[in-house]
């Protein structure tokens, strides 16, 4: 495993729709490298997820995981969760506010909206077909993953730039009261 640098904002890869991965790049040396590496450099940046093109690959893999993630103390737990050429489909039209941040738009946080309920269809990293509901926090962090995919940061989809925030500010502003509504949605969702 290798750990990436981690392209920020402004460097085009993050603004490329990326491509779909063949069956066969995927089960390559290359693609398990990929994966291997993503998985790595989440876990050395504490990030709650990783996309490829966060890692200059513009490909539609990406990497989630949540556990004792100290950036994320009140996220709910998922699995170490590998994505290939996700696809998600919102079950309900209902959306919650989430605090998100990025890696790639470092020291900065904002409210974003996102749906409460998704199907997630994919591969794994050995090609088996996922299919799975995600409710919740945790669905919004599917989200954010699979948006990087697609071009989309979540300063894109922040409903009132009035929201933005330097992570000190959100931890001294915002996150006590951030953390009571996660506990109402978990509560809500179970996840």
């Amino acid at each position: 495993m290798t750990l990436r640098k981690i392209a920020q904002i402004g460097h085009p890869v993050l603004r490329q729709v990326a491509r779909p991965l063949s069956r066969d790049e995927l089960l390559s040396p290359w693609g398990q490298q990929l994966i291997d590496d993503l998985i790595a450099t989440m876990h050395d940046a504490d990030g709650a997820g990783l996309a490829a093109p966060q890692v200059y690959e513009s490909v539609r893999v990406c990497v989630i995981e949540v556990g004792q993630n100290p950036r994320y103390p009140y996220k709910p737990k998922i699995p170490l969760t590998v994505l290939v050429n996700p696809v998600l489909t919102p079950l309900t039209t209902r959306t919650f506010s989430n605090f998100e941040g990025c890696l790639s738009v470092p020291n900065l946080r904002g409210r974003v909206d996102r749906f409460c309920e998704l199907q997630v269809q994919a591969w794994d990293r050995h090609g088996q077909a996922l299919d799975f509901v995600t409710r919740g926090i945790s669905a919004g962090t599917f989200q954010h993953e699979v948006d990087h995919l697609d071009a989309t940061l979540f300063i894109d989809r922040v409903r009132d730039p009035r929201s933005l925030c330097t992570w000190q500010e959100f931890e001294r502003q915002h996150r006590e009261q951030f953390i009571k509504e996660v506990q109402g949605v978990v509560a809500e969702f179970g996840s």
